[in-house]
């Protein structure tokens, strides 16, 4: 029985194939746009993932608070103290499981090389930054530590600086590169990171840091960052809890005083911005998903125009004596049947969908079996759910009064 009225349905089908492709229209489009966004949006997680993992490997940074606040009850609050160059020997020399602790300072200027002008981050730091904010050469050699401890002015440039000032086929090691009011020599050119959440990772300048605090920010001690390089994953909570500790007791804050600083860690900032992208991917595809319910609408009203053409046929069923569940079954499967074209047509076209965007947008493409299995049973189950009404009318018809209809 079941087959029989599986191969009824798909007659029916076949019969008004362009009217069937209209009413699973919404199911099409319903189905295609939860599975492109949510597509998309993994993808765009992953990719959040993968560019947060660039900035360094087990990562964590020191950064100053925007304000100092006082205990309790106190009043006012007024500028946090910033890092000095001993907090980062302090904390490579006490905290244990720590790989590299680089001292960071930025400054804003203005670059110039030959007749080319770009305004960019200079940074100034040690050799183990590097190590900490996992760089890679593409072309020269990273400054030695003979040199950070000098000050020289030698430097290392993002393939942004390269593309911007010598060109994009160019390897401008041994060029001389002007920084603000003094030059500097490149010794070498770091491997593309691309984009961040902070920004173009490429377009900085990396020096010596007492070259930068003597010739760019005119203090020799203050630092705005401190990169802690951890050596395994398992390490990174501990390690973060022990250099608070050690900061808040540098720092002299009281048990009453919260942190003036923050310890970010680069896994919470992965977790953070992967939180808010699936979010806005789960929005997005409850939006797309009113698309179903607008399918099944289509669908349960196309059904019932079926039941009223096909009123003598129904009638004829029945009396010679086709069962009531029969005749509600084959117009159940139809129903089912139409729905379940529609979300495969759904998947078919979301695939191509997402390709092509995730390729446009350059994100991955990861094929999630999961909510394809789901939309394409969803709407199956729209089928059920709008075509059971129809069906129990067709299933209820009064034999007599359907044979007498024209």
């Amino acid at each position: 029985m079941l087959w029989s009225s599986l191969l009824l349905a798909v007659r029916e089908v076949r019969r008004n194939i362009l009217r069937s492709f209209l009413t699973v229209l919404g199911i099409v489009i319903g189905v295609s746009a939860v599975i492109t966004m949510v597509t998309l949006g993994n993808g765009a997680t992953e990719s959040v993932r993968e560019q947060v993992e660039k900035l360094g490997s087990n990562l964590l940074m020191l950064r100053q608070s925007r304000f100092r606040r006082g205990p309790p009850g106190s009043a006012g609050s007024s500028g946090p103290p910033p890092f000095k160059l001993d907090d980062a020997d302090a904390i490579r020399s006490y905290i244990p499981g720590v790989a590299a602790v680089a001292p960071e300072l930025e400054v804003s200027t203005t670059v110039v090389a030959y007749s080319n002008n770009w305004s960019t981050e200079v940074v100034g730091s040690n050799t183990e930054y590097f190590t900490a904010a996992n760089w890679e050469l593409e072309a020269g050699r990273f400054f030695s530590e003979e040199e950070a401890q000098m000050g020289s002015t030698v430097c290392v440039i993002g393939s942004t600086i390269r593309d911007e000032l010598f060109g994009e086929s160019a390897t401008p090691v041994g060029d001389i590169l002007r920084v603000k009011n003094f030059s500097c020599e490149i010794i070498g050119v770091l491997k593309s990171k691309g984009q961040a959440p902070m920004g173009d990772q490429d377009d900085k300048v990396i020096m010596p840091l007492g070259a930068v605090q003597r010739r760019l920010a005119g203090s020799r001690r203050n630092i705005d960052t401190i990169l802690v390089s951890v050596v395994s994953a398992e390490q990174i909570d501990q390690v973060k809890a022990e250099v608070t500790q050690l900061m808040r007791e540098r720092r002299r804050l009281s048990e009453n005083e919260e942190d003036d600083f923050n310890v970010l860690d680069t896994r919470q900032i992965a977790d953070a911005l992967s939180g808010t992208t699936q979010v806005l991917t789960g929005l997005l595809a409850a939006v797309a998903s009113v698309s179903l319910l607008v399918g099944g609408i289509g669908i349960m009203n196309i059904m019932l125009v079926s039941v009223t053409e096909r009123t003598r046929e129904i009638g004829i069923r029945l009396a010679i004596g086709a069962l009531e569940r029969e005749v509600l079954l084959q117009f159940l499967i139809e129903a089912v049947v139409l729905a379940a074209l529609g979300g495969l047509m759904g998947i078919i076209l979301a695939t191509v969908a997402s390709v092509g965007l995730s390729l446009l947008m350059g994100l991955p493409y990861r094929f999630d079996v999961a909510i394809n299995l789901i939309s394409f049973v969803f709407s199956a189950g729209i089928g059920v759910l709008f075509g059971y009404m129809p069906a129990r009318r067709a299933a209820q018809l009064d034999p007599i009064d359907a044979l007498r209809h024209e």
